[in-house]
């Protein structure tokens, strides 16, 4: 096992890489392409988080406090809960939705945090070829996670324009498709406890085991 969350930690290191550059982000995100944005922010997280690991370490409520403020740029947390919830979604009511959203959001922050100063990684890199784009709202963009064993483990981010900006709604990670992967924990979730929307959210938990990763699978 090669440590904390090794699954959530690969797509933190993946989705984490559009939010470096807070100060400038809505702007480019109106002006650059999906693949433009990432590759940039890709180059500004590797040289700000590389040698600063060991202080985050041990200032984890900084690190929480910074990954919550820059995710909240660019992932579409409403998008997203509703999608994990599936068919589940249209008889929540608005607070439920609005809580699993907000409890969604939080175990990825946590996950996130760890997995920045717990992963050690090689390098990650965005693809230079990238297939074109078949939608004008819809994007999806390619990039590569390196550890340092030599792995090479493929990530894709599935984006959406709302608003004129670029939100990520998904991630493949080696295949498997975590979006899907999380609807049906959701799921399995709800037939657990007798379709108690309440007990799901308040114990939502989202898991993917280290050994169906490292497999891969073909979505």
């Amino acid at each position: 096992m090669k440590g904390v969350s090794w699954v959530l930690s690969r797509w933190v290191l993946a989705v984490t890489t559009m939010i470096a550059l807070l100060a400038s982000l809505q702007t480019q995100a109106q002006s650059q392409t999906p693949e433009e944005l990432i590759r940039d922010n890709v180059e500004s997280l590797m040289a700000d988080i590389e040698g600063r690991k060991e202080y985050y370490a041990n200032n984890l409520d900084e690190l929480e406090a910074l990954v919550d403020s820059n995710l909240e740029q660019v992932a579409d947390f409403r998008y997203i809960g509703a999608s994990v919830m599936g068919n589940y979604f249209r008889n929540a009511t608005p607070e439920q939705r609005r809580r699993f959203a907000e409890v969604f959001r939080q175990t990825l922050i946590d996950t996130y945090t760890r997995g920045l100063v717990t992963f050690d990684y090689e390098e990650l890199r965005v693809l230079d070829n990238q297939q074109s784009q078949r939608y004008e709202d819809q994007a999806n963009v390619a990039m590569e996670v390196v550890a340092d064993d030599g792995d090479v483990y493929p990530v894709s981010y599935s984006l959406r324009r709302s608003d004129g900006e670029w939100r990520v709604v998904n991630v493949i990670v080696n295949g498997i498709n975590l979006g899907l992967t999380f609807r049906n924990q959701f799921d399995q979730a709800m037939r657990d406890n007798n379709r108690d929307y309440d007990a799901v959210i308040d114990g939502w938990s989202p898991d993917v085991g280290v050994e169906e990763l490292e497999q891969g699978g073909d979505a």
